[in-house]
């Protein structure tokens, strides 16, 4: 019987052996409440037991990184960059699809419609937008011409209520809630631009555990092919609101580059990236074709 078992075990597939003890650090806002849900997905497609360990906390873009690459966190989730992609291992498989490459902006009520009689890219060069000291957004909007206030994530809240700047642009599934949470200050979402980039939000695991970035890839793909990643997506109340409230037909789109997309982004396989014009309705669909 023991020789039994043991060759039943030598012959289970490594993820069948595998139990991980995952530790995150989680800011629980809309981003890191949908990146631990298709955590659970991916681990769960992947059929391997698993606990994750939750703290509680708010890091530096800086520090996040640092503490995954030292092993004191074993996933993070964020924007990629060639410098994070040369120190974790990147799951390359975008957890909203490119969403968070569409951008629309938090304004000031007094400002709701001040980028009203905005058509013309250079016509954005006068005004000064609000970003994260580190985020990859900063660097790409200012490479492409756009003035850039930095300051900490609950900050720029802050001082988007301050008026210290014009508006703080946000991933299109992100503004609802987060002004939601935020009923004290004086902000709305502005309903007339858009920035588009690619600018996908992966998760990152720690070198030290490469395993672990195997079997969330294997799970990631698995979620993909059946269709429950779009399912997950799509039941997230963030991603609802922006079907719900985006008004996305009737905003003014412009397109920036992102001259620091790592070479290995998988931008040629279509089913890792969202339609943008599959969250239009018919009527906009056929105003933006025209």
């Amino acid at each position: 019987m023991r020789r039994l078992l043991l060759i039943l075990v030598l012959f289970l597939p490594l993820s069948a052996l595998a139990a991980f003890d995952i530790k995150l650090v989680s800011r629980d806002d809309s981003n890191a409440r949908y990146a631990i849900a298709m955590i659970r997905l991916a681990l769960d497609k992947a059929d391997v037991e698993y606990t994750l360990n939750i703290s509680q906390g708010t890091l530096t873009a800086a520090r996040q990184q640092q503490d995954t690459e030292d092993g004191v966190i074993d996933i993070m989730w964020a924007a990629t960059t060639e410098d994070i992609e040369s120190r974790l291992l990147p799951i390359r498989i975008p957890l909203y699809k490119g969403l968070l490459g569409h951008r629309v902006f938090i304004v000031h009520r007094d400002k709701r419609n001040l980028f009203a009689g905005i058509h013309r890219f250079e016509q954005l060069q006068g005004f000064v937008f609000g970003q994260g000291k580190g985020w990859p957004d900063t660097d790409i909007m200012r490479r492409n011409g756009l003035k850039v206030e930095t300051g900490t994530y609950e900050g720029l809240f802050l001082m988007a209520d301050g008026q210290r700047f014009d508006a703080f642009p946000r991933g299109v599934n992100e503004p609802w809630s987060e002004l939601q949470a935020r009923p004290e200050l004086e902000l709305a979402v502005d309903e007339h631009l858009m920035f588009v980039y690619r600018m996908p939000f992966y998760l990152f695991v720690s070198p030290r555990q490469p395993e672990l970035a195997r079997i969330l890839e294997e799970g990631m793909l698995m979620a993909i092919t059946d269709g429950s990643f779009d399912a997950q997506m799509m039941s997230d109340p963030m991603v609802q609101m922006v079907v719900e409230r985006g008004k996305l037909g009737q905003r003014q789109i412009f397109e920036l580059t992102n001259p620091d997309l790592p070479d290995a982004t998988p931008l040629d396989n279509a089913a890792l990236w969202f339609d943008i014009n599959s969250l239009r309705s018919p009527e906009e669909a056929d105003e933006s074709a025209e």
